[in-house]
């Protein structure tokens, strides 16, 4: 019986100290898109990024909603590489012709206050 306790208590602490010193963080940002095909490359995108462990895309909010540990990658790291794919962000514009080579049903109004242009 005082095994099962001892075992108890050290899974209480040790899930505690996940929660503690856990670096997850869960942001909201928008990324532009306009379907389906969309949202698969988004999430796809963002959840190959090490330290994200979710990455959902609302196609009528065009909002992301991101979960990662901030100590293995940023919503920066995250946006860049959504725009290496063609996917402008407020603070990251795809290039022109990443953007222009995407399927047509993926061509979204491009938003004119994005500040960086991805190499």
């Amino acid at each position: 019986m005082k095994t099962k306790a001892f075992y108890l208590t050290i899974t209480i602490v040790f899930l505690s100290l996940t929660t503690v010193f856990g670096q997850s963080k869960t942001e909201k940002f928008k990324v532009y898109g306009s379907c389906g095909m969309c949202k698969t490359r988004i999430e796809k995108t963002a959840k190959s990024i090490e330290g994200v462990s979710k990455a959902e895309w609302d196609k009528k909010t065009q909002i992301l909603e991101l979960t990662f540990d901030e100590s293995k990658t940023s919503v920066d790291q995250v946006q860049i590489s959504l725009a290496k794919v063609g996917h402008d962000t407020d603070k990251h514009k795809a290039k022109d012709e990443t953007y222009n080579a995407l399927p047509g049903c993926c061509k979204y109004e491009r938003p004119s206050t994005t500040t960086k242009k991805e190499k």
